[in-house]
């Protein structure tokens, strides 16, 4: 690639110049004046630059409830009536569309450039498809009032938006003319010759072609993606920065929904907008790529790294929709693309980006052979309207995919370059507090928008920290969670909680198990954990069979793209083998459970395979018991004098217990460090529980003086329960005998009496 020619040396000097200018960085002292701003475009039209020549429909989304299994994993149903026929559209939120630290980058009049961090909603862009028909598209957001986006249902594409000064939801469903979604003839300007030369640049990169294909089978992978607005497309949209985004958001949405079908989430975080004037020029579309990749490496990846960069342009190429690097993702000078946009049909956009985007990942433009159940796919040379990739792209994106190691992040890991920033939510230095946006600080009764401490307040936050004042010391911060863990207590000094300490590894507990961890270890507890309180560890068999087989039921760890069979002395150190099962449990995504019957015991287990990033609940954990005087670590059974430490009970005088910080935590009455004194009891790490001893024997002396007035009252009522009973029986058995009657037998009664 370093034989290709530049467009200009003027575009590369004009950069190193825009370069040593200053960055103007800002922080808006009004995080939400761009939802504001963004809120006033409910009489916008998301897609409002298509044209239609068919009239709209006016349909009202209805809310159906009651599909519980559906609700339950996030997502909604709406029903709606268009087309003479009632559709159901099932849709979910797309949490992770843009970053939470997600930038748009501007240019002065000066050319400084200028650097926001708006506060983005990032729950209300949704993905689905239409009940009924899984190759259906819905891409849309509620963030502006109403559904605005695409509906693409049996190959024909609706646009629907809010209708203007509607009190009922009413909407207007569009349409879209095939005119308007195949709109011309045009083509990917990827050429054999620039897929040839990125192959050789990914052969000639050693560090890429050796990357071994440990856990590369994701099941879900995400790419960070930046994006470039050029100066025509800003123009475009009358310098409205605010239309940007949203077209931004929108197309973005869009593409996520095409990639769903690889578990590919694509993240934004962050715009640059040439609002001023371009930084690139090029004769022709793949002169401009290059010079884009070249501006990007120099500038753009210092601002906002990436997997993927692109730009979107409102030039017209002549054929010409878009070009982007065969297999540039994750290598800085080459994941890049760009990508015209001229008219408003987002539809189309978004087909297009995700064509050249499916460049980056490694696809190449389908041949006769490729199928994907239409006549072309997403990945022919012509653009065609299909979302669905073929046979071949499949096999493109596998292949590329286990050496992107840029795509093997996990979700918690996106978007952790952050600035420091007053309003986000998150406390840094120098900073007392920070209660996030407006409307939460408003609430606050502690901390101010200046992310300071309001008058009176001593602290706004931290398990030691109640209403605004920090608690005092010997108060329970972190109490205990199991037979493994040690309380901390507040030191009075501080609202942060002191640092959880635990049991040191190998402590002895229950049923002959060692701590480890924090946790108590056992292979009876982990089946009843797994398959319920039935059910319990198999017999010695169990183990040696499927351990030894160093498959995905029974092994002893992973290595590289190969599972470890487990040695004679480690079998029970493997996975865990479980008997005595009465129910199938229910396990996330992707996990299987198995039996094997063997020698009249049926032994049952589950799986863990390569990718999967859930935690495997089936392997047995490290400090469990292996044999006498024997643990499992790291699925060895090893000798627990592996275990040395200078903390013994005998260091502790007898009168505590060892942390995993090899400090004595000392019993109730005894004085850390080395609990010979007397004193409050815990250690040097844990805080000093009950501080107040004095108030603490007050509350001692209150509660027996209770128990003893108690103890006298019942004793008093006692015996005047005893006396009112003697009192009311004495004269009871004073009384005459009262004579009874007796009956004759013609009936009439005579008085009985007893004679001297």
């Amino acid at each position: 690639m370093q034989t290709t020619q530049r467009a200009s040396s003027f575009a590369a000097t004009e950069d190193n110049i825009a370069m040593d200018k200053a960055v103007v960085y800002t922080r808006i002292p009004h995080l939400y004046l761009w939802l504001e701003i963004l809120n006033i475009l409910s009489s916008w039209l998301l897609t409002g630059y298509a044209q239609h020549t068919s009239l709209p429909e006016v349909v009202i989304p209805l809310r159906v409830t009651g599909n519980r299994p559906m609700w339950a994993m996030g997502w909604l149903t709406y029903s709606l009536h268009f087309g003479g026929q009632k559709h159901f559209i099932h849709i979910k939120a797309k949490k992770f569309l843009v970053s939470r630290l997600f930038s748009v980058f501007t240019y002065t009049k000066q050319g400084a450039l200028h650097k926001d961090q708006p506060y983005v909603q990032n729950d209300c862009y949704y993905h689905g498809h239409m009940d009924g028909d899984p190759e259906s598209m819905v891409a849309i957001t509620t963030c502006y009032g109403g559904f605005q986006g695409i509906l693409q249902i049996n190959g024909t594409v609706y646009e629907i938006k809010p209708k203007n000064l509607s009190s009922t939801f009413e909407h207007l469903v569009h349409k879209m003319d095939s005119e308007e979604t195949e709109l011309y003839p045009m083509r990917c300007a990827l050429t054999e010759e620039i897929a040839k030369q990125m192959k050789l640049q990914q052969n000639e990169n050693p560090t890429l072609m050796q990357s071994h294909y440990e856990g590369w089978w994701t099941h879900r992978s995400f790419l960070d993606l930046a994006l470039v607005v050029d100066c025509e497309r800003v123009h475009y949209h009358n310098n409205n920065t605010s239309h940007v985004l949203v077209e931004v958001f929108t197309i973005v949405n869009i593409i996520n929904n095409i990639y769903e079908t690889l578990d590919v989430e694509l993240v934004l975080l962050g715009v640059e907008m040439w609002n001023e004037k371009n930084h690139v020029q090029g004769r022709n579309i793949n002169e401009f790529l290059v010079e884009f990749c070249d501006w990007k490496a120099r500038s753009l990846n210092f601002r906002i790294p990436n997997d993927i960069a692109h730009i979107f342009v409102n030039l017209d190429f002549q054929i010409y929709l878009g070009v982007a690097y065969v297999g540039g993702v994750c290598l800085p000078s080459y994941n890049c693309g760009v990508d015209c946009l001229l008219g408003g049909n987002l539809f189309y956009f978004g087909h297009i980006i995700a064509h050249e985007i499916g460049h980056n990942l490694g696809m190449e433009h389908d041949s006769s052979s490729c199928t994907c159940g239409r006549n072309v796919c997403l990945m022919a040379p012509a653009d065609n309207g299909i979302s669905k990739f073929s046979n071949c792209s499949y096999s493109y994106f596998w292949t590329k995919y286990p050496t992107a190691k840029c795509m093997h992040k996990e979700k918690k890991s996106i978007g952790i370059l952050r600035g420091k920033l007053c309003g986000d939510g998150v406390v840094d230095d120098g900073e007392q507090c920070d209660c996030g946006s407006a409307k939460n600080c408003a609430d606050d009764p502690c901390c101010k928008r200046s992310c300071t401490l309001k008058d009176g307040a001593a602290c706004a936050f931290g398990l030691c920290c109640k209403y605004c004042q920090i608690m005092e010391a010997g108060t329970v911060c972190r109490k205990r969670d199991n037979e493994c863990d040690l309380p901390e207590w507040c030191n009075g000094h501080s609202h942060k909680c002191p640092n959880d300490v635990y049991l040191l590894d190998g402590s002895p507990c229950r049923d002959g198990g060692y701590c480890y961890e924090k946790r108590c270890n056992n292979r009876d507890k982990q089946c009843k954990q797994i398959f319920g309180k039935e059910a319990r560890s198999a017999d010695h068999s169990c183990y040696r069979e499927l351990n030894t087989q160093g498959d995905r039921f029974g092994n002893c760890g992973m290595i590289r793209d190969a599972y470890l069979r487990c040695h004679d002395p480690d079998i029970l150190c493997g996975r865990v083998q479980c008997e005595n099962v009465t129910r199938i449990p229910f396990l996330r995504d992707h996990s299987t459970v198995h039996w094997t019957h063997l020698n009249g015991v049926t032994c049952w287990g589950t799986d863990y395979h390569f990718g999967m990033t859930i935690p495997d609940i089936g392997i047995v954990k490290d400090g469990t018991d292996c044999g006498p005087e024997h643990v499992c670590i790291n699925k060895k059974c090893v000798s627990k004098p592996i275990w040395t430490s200078q903390c013994s009970p005998t260091t502790c005088s007898m009168k505590g217990v060892c942390n995993n910080l090899h400090h004595c935590h000392c019993n109730r009455g005894w004085d850390p460090p080395h609990c010979l004194k007397s004193g409050l009891g815990g250690s040097i790490d844990s805080g000093p529980p009950n501080y107040n001893e004095k108030k603490h024997k007050k509350s001692i002396g209150l509660v027996s003086l209770f128990w003893i007035l108690f103890a006298c009252f019942s004793i008093l009522f006692i015996l005047f329960l005893f006396f009112l009973r003697s009192y009311i029986e004495l004269p009871m058995s004073e009384e005459p005998k009262v004579p009874t009657p007796e009956k004759k037998e013609d009936g009439n009664d005579v008085m009985n009496t007893e004679k001297e």
